[in-house]
């Protein structure tokens, strides 16, 4: 047993810690561009009269700064090889994203939009593990060269972490002798909506509510008659491009999909367990940085001629958030260890409530560190001089989106108690012979 980081590993943090001073720094201060950053960054950001939309400017900064990545080998990182990227494992990528956002807020890794100089794709995996030869001959070139853009089209109004009884519909429909599909139904937080080219849109086209089968991936171009924004949803972390997106008696040729038909439920559990884990690390990284920045105030600040640092109802919570992240990181690195050493789609089947560990817990951990560094600096805390309200508002989106932090104690219990999981047949076996 070696707890220790791959001497890889460690070399390459070290390699991206020069390219940020070298390349990402200087394009941050350059400009007053600090303004997105600072004090002024949701005002800096939003272009309010546009829906609450992020400025052009605040996303013409981030595209440069994942130009300039990419340039320079890091942006695809965690992309398989065959697919233009270096393979880095999901132990890498949990790692490098605690290292990058423990260092706060700044051009290298925004988590707002999950900007970051190595980028978190998990289209491009997913892609890979389920698409077929003709569906990766027609569209991985434009899926990889970013000429392809696309929102996840899953929850809708009516139905979030009841995704399997979703009122989207598509039916088959031919049209002037070319067979098709007629959808109709409308989706909710389609991330990206303003930029994409097309519309991951998840729709039954058979069974019954609440079955896991029956449900298909369609790849619907965003410019398609009949779709249509309904309503930009603005949030409590501004700017937002997260808005309600109907689908009114759109046709999609046939093989307008990706996956299999009646099996795409898969693509959307391996686009979470992806996200959910590196997400997982990024709360963790935010959370070590209110500590860590809480911490050096205390030691710092003196009211009645004394540092804050020497009064135990300031060191006891730090402690224990302390003591959290400490154990949270082992569980998220052996859980990406774990998630390397499977088929990408046994994930789901084995410890898919790991992940979920992982990510519910490290999201209430970031949201209450983020509290905690707001009470330790006083008034300057609660300010927007300081990054906490900032990472508190971004992250408290986490314990509702991925799975509400219910839903993957949900996971966790099934797991548990043997409805789902390895121990499933253990229990039936018992089960049977009582």
């Amino acid at each position: 047993m070696d707890f220790s980081l791959p001497a890889h590993l460690e070399a390459y943090l070290a390699e991206l810690d020069a390219f940020i001073e070298a390349e990402i720094k200087p394009l941050e201060q350059a400009d007053d561009n600090m303004r997105f950053f600072d004090h002024r960054r949701e005002y800096a950001r939003t272009d309010w009269d546009a829906g609450g939309l992020p400025k052009k400017e605040w996303e013409e900064l981030l595209a440069e700064a994942r130009r300039r990545a990419d340039a320079a080998g890091h942006l695809r990182y965690a992309w398989p090889k065959e697919m233009g990227g270096k393979g880095g494992s999901n132990l890498d990528m949990a790692v490098i994203r605690e290292h990058l956002a423990a260092k706060g807020l700044g051009l290298h890794n925004d988590l707002q939009n999950e900007h970051s100089i190595v980028g978190n794709n998990p289209f491009i995996l997913m892609f890979k593990e389920f698409a077929t030869n003709a569906q990766y001959e027609r569209d991985s070139e434009k899926l990889l060269s970013g000429k392809m853009r696309t929102i996840f089209g899953l929850t809708e109004p009516n139905h979030g972490s009841d995704a399997t009884h979703m009122e989207t519909r598509a039916v088959r429909q031919d049209r002037d002798g070319q067979p098709g599909w007629l959808i109709n139904g409308e989706k909710m937080w389609s991330t990206g909506m303003h930029v994409a080219t097309h519309c991951m849109v998840f729709a039954r086209t058979s069974g019954e509510d609440g079955d896991a089968h029956g449900i298909t991936c369609f790849i619907v171009p965003a410019d398609a008659p009949g779709v249509k924004v309904e309503e930009w949803l603005w949030t409590f972390n501004m700017p937002t491009d997260h808005p309600r997106v109907s689908f009114t008696d759109v046709w999609v040729p046939e093989d307008s999909y990706w996956g299999q038909i009646d099996r795409g439920l898969g693509l959307g559990q391996s686009f979470v367990h992806q996200n959910r884990i590196r997400q997982a690390a990024s709360s963790l990284g935010a959370a070590v940085f209110c500590i860590e920045e809480s911490v050096k105030y205390a030691r710092q600040r003196k009211p009645f001629g004394k540092a804050l640092a020497e009064n135990q109802a300031i060191q006891w919570p730090l402690v224990e958030l302390a003591t959290q992240a400490e154990m949270l990181r082992l569980l998220i690195r052996k859980t990406a260890w774990e998630m390397d050493r499977m088929e990408h789609k046994e994930i789901e089947r084995q410890i898919s409530d790991k992940v979920s560990m992982c990510n519910y817990w490290a999201n209430r951990l970031v949201c209450e560190a983020a509290d905690r560094a707001m009470q330790v600096h006083g008034g300057i805390g609660y300010s927007r001089h300081k990054p906490f309200e900032h990472i508190y508002r971004h992250h408290r989106r986490y314990r509702i989106t991925e799975g509400s932090e219910e839903i993957q104690m949900r996971k966790v219990a099934a797991f548990l108690f043997g409805y789902l999981g390895p121990k499933r047949a253990a229990f039936k076996e018992l089960a049977a012979a009582e």
